[in-house]
């Protein structure tokens, strides 16, 4: 029988009356550092298939697992995080794509403005009624919500 001291790079399995160890060898990563698709996705607030789609095009980097399951470092989600931690508020939306980033551009005409919002590395530019960028009070430098669905993107400011 195996004792917890002897457990260090193996992992024991029990299957029925047997147990069965399995050596998994040097590894630089620890498992708790690997997340799965679907983890990888609500830790960016983005829906699933859209992680998968990531993945697919190799945007994304992944580890396969033995089993050949695309795991996600979360080194790998990094540059897809935004600087600051910024809470949604107490607004329920039903939105899946809710990406948190920073206002880098602000452009008011008539009754309708443009807002360029940071997200990493990629930009997301929303036409909205100037109206509604006067009541968001948004500014460059501001943390600021791109909400998308389907063809539209919806802009709201996170409560601090």
């Amino acid at each position: 029988m195996l004792s917890p001291g002897d457990l260090t790079g193996k992992v024991a399995v029990r299957l029925g009356r047997r147990a069965i160890e399995l050596f998994r060898g040097p590894c630089n990563m620890n498992a708790d550092a690997l997340l799965t698709p679907r983890q990888a996705a609500e830790r960016l607030g983005m829906s699933y298939p859209a992680m998968k789609h990531w993945i697919l095009t190799g945007r994304i980097r992944t580890v396969k697992t033995p089993g050949g399951h695309h795991r996600v470092p979360l080194k790998a989600l990094e540059e897809f995080m935004p600087a600051e931690k910024a809470s949604i508020g107490t607004a329920r939306i039903s939105g899946r794509n809710q990406l948190l980033g920073t206002v880098v551009s602000v452009t008011v005409e008539g009754l309708l403005g443009k807002v360029v919002i940071a997200l990493g590395r990629q930009r997301v530019t929303a036409i909205i009624t100037a109206d509604a960028i006067h009541d968001l009070d948004l500014k460059v430098g501001d943390a600021a919500v791109a909400l998308i669905k389907a063809t539209e993107v919806m802009v709201g400011k996170p409560s601090k």
